[in-house]
């Protein structure tokens, strides 16, 4: 079965509103449509709904003009520059919820969680200098490019693989962020939550793991909230953020979640299979690949097991005040 969403918005960067189609598939499973999100006013199911999967073909893929960032024109398919890329545009973004040009009434946000992108940047491109105010900006860094950011409070720093950056953007502060290698995309994983305070002091930092073991087989708790300190990175709401990359054939460690709290999952790379055992309800099995996304919103506890053989995954779940 499928419904088609017609969506009709305006954006600044054109002329005329224009219209954008999307089929949302709906199936027997708690994949999120936009009429099984519930009565809650911002993304949530329904309370008969435990656990809801996001497949990755319901995100709104979004490529804009190089222009739009400052970057110039993308190169002929014929030359040498083209072929080092894996996209033919330089920017090639998944939007989990409303952002930019995409705008659905149903997919808000998720408790603080108000911006979740999945951003491919090409070789030698970026995004030029742009001002953010009254967010808390986490980046989780997936390579194999390098991350390089600059901003109006004097920061300067390459980020690889695996590192995780935080940005309070406060009353107000200047950025860019670039991909300086000239062979490799990079792709990263840029996440907004709503702060608990408007007009904070600007701030910035980051941690790099010490190595890759740090997030194989185990849940590395890597954001928290700034009154508790558990993580790696600390913001200004109640947010707490793991990773972990399981082995091919391999499984995480349970998660699980506490009595009002919910967490947004993410397949960031890989598959998995899912199972979420709730407190007051039957089990839950599902399957997980590359950019799906999941929501589970009641007190339980998740296992996931990577379905690959060959390679590893990588997961990243996000816990929130529910």
């Amino acid at each position: 079965l499928y419904r088609v969403l017609t969506v009709k918005f305006s954006c600044p960067h054109q002329i005329k509103p224009f219209v954008i189609r999307r089929i949302v598939i709906v199936d027997s499973s708690s994949t999120v449509t936009p009429n099984n999100l519930g009565a809650n006013p911002v993304m949530g199911p329904s309370s008969l709904s435990k656990f809801v999967k996001v497949p990755a073909s319901t995100l709104f893929v979004s490529e804009p003009p190089p222009a739009w960032f400052g970057n110039r024109a993308n190169p002929p398919a014929a030359s040498p520059d083209a072929a080092k890329w894996t996209n033919a545009n330089w920017l090639k973004s998944r939007f989990h919820f409303s952002f930019a040009e995409y705008h659905d009434s149903q997919r808000m946000s998720f408790g603080a969680l108000r911006v979740l992108n999945d951003d491919l940047v090409q070789p030698a491109r970026g995004f030029g200098e742009h001002p953010h105010r009254d967010q808390e900006i986490v980046t989780i860094v997936l390579g194999p490019g390098s991350l390089t950011h600059q901003d109006s409070m004097g920061t300067a720093e390459t980020l690889t693989r695996g590192a995780v950056q935080f940005m309070t953007a406060g009353t107000g502060v200047r950025h860019q962020e670039h991909n300086h290698d000239p062979e490799n995309p990079l792709r990263f994983l840029q996440i907004w939550f709503s702060p608990r305070a408007r007009g904070l002091q600007p701030n910035y930092g980051s941690y790099s793991p010490s190595s890759e073991a740090e997030y194989k087989n185990v849940w590395s708790q890597v954001v928290s909230d700034v009154n508790v300190g558990k993580g790696k990175v600390l913001i200004n709401q109640d947010v707490n953020l793991f990773m972990t990359e399981v082995d091919a054939g391999a499984s995480a460690p349970p998660l699980n979640v506490d009595s009002g709290r919910q967490v947004y999952l993410v397949c960031a790379e890989g598959s998995a299979d899912v199972r979420f055992d709730s407190v007051d309800a039957e089990p839950v099995k599902d399957t997980m690949v590359q950019h799906d996304a999941a929501m589970v919103v009641d007190a339980g506890t998740l296992h996931l097991s990577n379905s690959d053989s060959s390679k590893s995954s990588l997961y990243v779940a996000i816990d929130l005040k529910r």
